[in-house]
């Protein structure tokens, strides 16, 4: 099977602008994301997909390889731009979020495998168990609800499932029924073109999650459980935080050595 990782790598973002080119640690941030993904064993080969050409620039410097594309409306509209134009062997494209710097390699394994496992699917993504009431009600985490098989049946900003009977923070005691959605994919190469040719559809503009689309077009996606996810980077704090655990293990390194 012919695996591509395409990390979609956009200059400006809303809340940290040129993030994935900040380099308090010394790197850009888009190269330990790309470092992280080049980790796992699944991917034969990996591209960033660039939207300037400071990006790459950037890439160029530490040697990754990179496309340039045409203007998108999302990462997935990118994504299919390299598949159609630069990647006519690829059979599997899975959409790396280029600021996730810590991002598992171990996780784009079992998303891979997923996909590779249920050939009914067309794309498959990831999830894993909530620990707290605070995720579960907060809209900003998206929640995902699975069928017996592992197929998702709907993706929502609110609680779902509702828990009519009991406390929810009772329920999260004993076991734990929420599932986080974590924002990777991995695509059929055919279904990735077709998918990226639809208008947004009437869910997917509600909740204001793409990966609805899919699932009103009809399309199985299916879920792998993991135990953690990374963290992405969205603001100035979150930065902040990540440059600091950079310097501790930085620091833990030069006191083994």
């Amino acid at each position: 099977m012919n695996v591509y990782g395409i990390i979609p790598a956009r200059l400006q973002s809303t809340r940290l602008p040129r993030k994935l080119l900040l380099a308090q640690t010394g790197k850009p941030l888009l190269e330990y994301t790309w470092n992280s993904a080049s980790r796992a064993t699944c991917l034969n080969q990996l591209i960033v997909a660039a939207d300037s050409d400071e990006i790459v620039t950037a890439v160029t410097r530490f040697g990754g390889r990179v496309e340039m594309t045409g203007e998108h409306p999302s990462g997935t509209d990118r994504i299919a731009e390299v598949a159609r134009r630069c990647c006519p062997a690829g059979e599997i494209f899975v959409n790396i979020q280029g600021d996730e710097p810590e991002i598992n390699p171990a996780n784009i394994d079992a998303l891979v495998k997923a996909l590779v496992d249920c050939p009914t699917a067309q794309m498959a993504t990831l999830a894993t168990p909530m620990q707290s009431l605070e995720q579960v009600q907060a809209s900003s985490c998206v929640k995902v609800v699975q069928g017996g098989d592992g197929r998702a049946l709907y993706f929502s900003r609110a609680a779902i499932p509702f828990c009519r009977d009991r406390d929810p923070a009772e329920v999260l005691a004993s076991h734990h029924p929420w599932l986080l959605h974590i924002g990777i994919y991995a695509y059929r190469r055919d279904f990735l073109l077709e998918l990226a040719q639809l208008p947004p559809s009437r869910l997917e503009q509600w909740e204001k999650l793409e990966q609805l689309r899919a699932l009103e077009a009809g399309a199985r996606i299916q879920v792998a459980i993991v135990e953690h996810h990374s963290v992405g980077i969205d603001t100035p704090e979150d930065y902040a935080r990540f440059v600091e655990r950079c310097r501790l293990l930085e620091s833990s390194r030069h006191k083994m050595e």
